[in-house]
């Protein structure tokens, strides 16, 4: 148990700490493997893999990558602007390769037993196997970075993902210098951890109280 706990608060969103160094492939083997073992509604495993090594692939989802990145920047109000200013966003260019997961919500159909009444319960399975990816990986001392900073029609076109193929996460995993202690955001003053407290409600919702 001690071990799982760790993996959960050890776990970071990394951007500049990925070495480029090889990933044994057992390892990389028991990491997809236990994204695999996901739950999923109705088992229906609706996420695939996509593993991308190639160098110039890569390149240009960057370039995509830092041109949403100047989108988001223009609308920031200017003190917002400098803190975001110094933020890394990725390690596409870093990392030792990049793990596209992507959702398919016809996996299983045309009757997935408990999506009927929620059907973005489908797209929740497939984050579960990225958290299953991220936890394993972290256990192993790889690090895993998610690139948000992207639009789904251009990833689908660059990796010739299906349409009605949702790609929900490119992550980049590799082995890295260390682990930071704090967050990224919450180190460069973007965003602070609210404590858990503020996150339980007892029965029934209950209104934050006045700032």
């Amino acid at each position: 148990m001690t071990d799982l706990y760790d993996a959960i608060h050890r776990r970071r969103d990394v951007r500049g700490q990925f070495t480029g160094a090889p990933i044994p492939a057992p390892t990389l083997d028991r990491v997809l493997s236990a994204a695999h073992a996901a739950p999923s509604v109705g088992l229906s495993q609706p996420w695939d893999f996509i593993l991308v090594r190639d160098a110039g692939v890569r390149a240009t989802f960057h370039a995509h990558v830092q041109q949403e990145r100047d989108t988001f920047a223009a609308t920031l109000a200017p003190d917002a602007a400098e803190r975001f200013r110094p933020i890394k966003i990725d390690g596409i260019l870093e990392s030792t390769l990049s793990v596209v997961v992507t959702y398919d919500p016809t996996r299983g159909s045309p009757a997935v037993l408990g999506r009927h009444a929620i059907a973005d319960a489908g797209l929740y399975s497939a984050c579960l196997a990225i958290q299953n990816l991220w936890l394993a990986a972290t256990a192993e001392g790889l690090g895993v970075g998610w690139v948000s900073f992207y639009r789904e029609d251009f990833l689908r076109g660059l990796l010739g993902i299906p349409a009605g193929v949702r790609p929900v996460a490119w992550l980049c995993v590799g082995p890295v210098t260390h682990l930071e202690a704090t967050p990224d955001l919450e180190r460069h003053g973007w965003r602070r951890r609210r404590p858990l407290t503020e996150a339980i409600h007892e029965e029934r919702w209950t209104p934050a109280p006045p700032a």
